[in-house]
């Protein structure tokens, strides 16, 4: 096997699709990411990454606060209309039923399986093109019918996920084997 390179790209696959949602200009307002992660477990911490003139940005600065809301396969359609066209120009609010929570000022959606709202906790400039918004997560939303055994369910949610670089949306596919689990079978293979 020969490896060939392809250069300093962010090729971490899959990304997820999220919904991030703020209030802007006293209305609700939400933008497609790709560029989202946990930075911590406890507390939990999430960082989103959204292009400097997004105009989404002002009002996660202003509020202190967002949501990051986890589309389902069958919310494609509408979580790439929304990435496709900015706030200024479209009322995003009208796409969705919103609800508010705990903080009271981070809108989210109502037909998103799980539902993140996030504090403003920093807030990170690489002198790039790009702003890194930290959040803790202070609450999680989702329904009975997203859980197995009280826990979230991958297949039940359906997430959505995304290959930058051919734009193309996937979704997760089959379970294939257990953590902290499926290793295991490895340990008489190594010396210790």
């Amino acid at each position: 096997m020969s490896k060939i390179s392809l250069g300093a790209n962010p090729y971490l696959y899959p990304m997820p699709v999220v919904i991030v949602g703020a209030m802007v200009d006293e209305k609700p307002n939400f933008i497609t990411v790709t560029y989202c992660g946990i930075v911590q477990h406890n507390p939990p911490y999430i960082a989103v990454t959204l292009s400097k003139p997004h105009y989404t940005n002002s009002g996660i600065k202003k509020s202190k606060s967002f949501s990051v809301n986890i589309p389902n396969t069958r919310m494609m359609r509408v979580t790439d209309f929304i990435g496709i066209y900015s706030g200024q120009k479209v009322n995003k609010e009208q796409l969705f039923d919103i609800f508010y929570g705990d903080l009271g000022n981070a809108p989210m959606i109502n037909e998103a399986p799980v539902n993140l709202e996030c504090k403003l906790v920093d807030m990170l400039d690489f002198n790039g093109s790009c702003e890194c918004f930290i959040g803790e997560i202070v609450q999680t939303y989702s329904e009975k019918k997203y859980m197995k055994k009280g826990l979230l369910s991958m297949p039940k949610i359906d997430p959505l996920v995304f290959s930058i670089h051919t734009n193309f949306f996937f979704n997760i596919g089959r379970k294939i084997g257990q953590g902290w689990f499926s290793g295991l079978r490895y340990k008489n293979k190594v010396k210790f």
